[in-house]
């Protein structure tokens, strides 16, 4: 092999003189050395690609020794390489399961994990919740209620009555959820990378669950694992308030009372939510991971 790197190294007994010396192997694969003190000496034998070699031998006074030819074998690279899903996978997997929860197989819980420490979400993941949140079936049957006693009790009254009254007040509870959902469930929290979800904890006392679970309405987990304030929700609560007043009666919009009444409403909300679903949700909900605390 041509352009092998040859050393060679030993202690010379002539002299004393100390081998240390280093040559390229030729066209022929062939190399010598001159005037080597005699004694012990060690052959080093490296080429890319191959692994390394040694030979080993005494050279005797006036000698010329000859080197049993070498052969340099193919180097073996053990290379650990991990492969596993991203980041972005794992949450995929993740949302799936938790589309899949649903309290007596019916409403929709998407917005629950059961596994404290679930990846991250992307923004695409966040608007890809909140749309089919909006447009889950229930979310309609469930605004349909609440319209229908709305205009039973003639909250709203300038609505009228009728389809036409009924129509408005649907429009408007509907105009509700997804102001609310895409701002504070996917807008907000992609700006400010928070995750929208509530992270059952399902173990300790009932005071410091209960404790954990109103304090979730007010903080929140952020897209780096860490707890903080959560000002996805606080904010979408005040703003889905203010975009209320566009289509609110006007003898019901009062300005930035219905904002922070409204933006009252949605964090009380989220506390009495969360509340339900430490100890009440889960239990009635078929479809969660296994192996999480009771």
């Amino acid at each position: 092999m041509a352009g092998a790197r040859v050393r060679l190294t030993g202690t010379g007994t002539g002299d004393g003189q100390s081998l240390h010396q280093e040559v390229l192997s030729g066209g022929d694969g062939q190399f010598h050395f001159a005037n080597i003190a005699p004694g012990p000496f060690q052959l080093t034998i490296t080429s890319a690609d191959f692994a390394t070699q040694t030979s080993t031998g005494i050279l005797r006074s006036r000698e010329i020794y000859i080197v049993p030819q070498i052969a340099l074998e193919v180097a073996t690279n053990v290379t650990d390489v991990e492969v596993g899903p991203s980041q972005t996978e794992v949450a995929e997997e993740q949302i799936k399961v938790e589309e899949k929860q649903r309290v007596f197989g019916a409403i929709p819980n998407f917005y629950v994990s059961y596994i404290p420490n679930a990846a991250p979400l992307t923004s695409k993941q966040k608007f890809k919740l909140a749309w089919k949140t909006v447009v889950d079936p229930f979310t309609f049957v469930f605004v349909g209620g609440a319209a229908g006693v709305e205009q039973a009790q003639n909250h709203f009254a300038e609505y009228g009555q009728g389809a036409q009254g009924y129509a408005k007040r649907f429009g408007a509870g509907y105009a509700d959820t997804v102001s609310g959902t895409f701002i504070g469930a996917a807008i907000l929290p992609s700006l400010l990378k928070q995750d929208p979800r509530y992270f059952y904890k399902g173990s300790g006392s009932k005071t410091s669950r209960t404790l954990y679970a109103i304090a979730n309405a007010v903080i929140c987990k952020g897209d780096n694992g860490r707890w903080q304030a959560n000002y996805s929700n606080i904010l979408g609560s005040l703003a889905a308030g203010g975009i209320s007043n566009f289509y609110y009666p006007d003898q019901d919009r009062n300005g930035a009372g219905l904002t922070f009444e409204n933006g009252a409403l949605g964090i009380g909300a989220t506390a009495v939510g969360n509340l339900f679903q430490e100890f009440v949700v889960r239990k009635l909900t078929p479809k969660v991971p296994g192996k999480i605390p009771n």
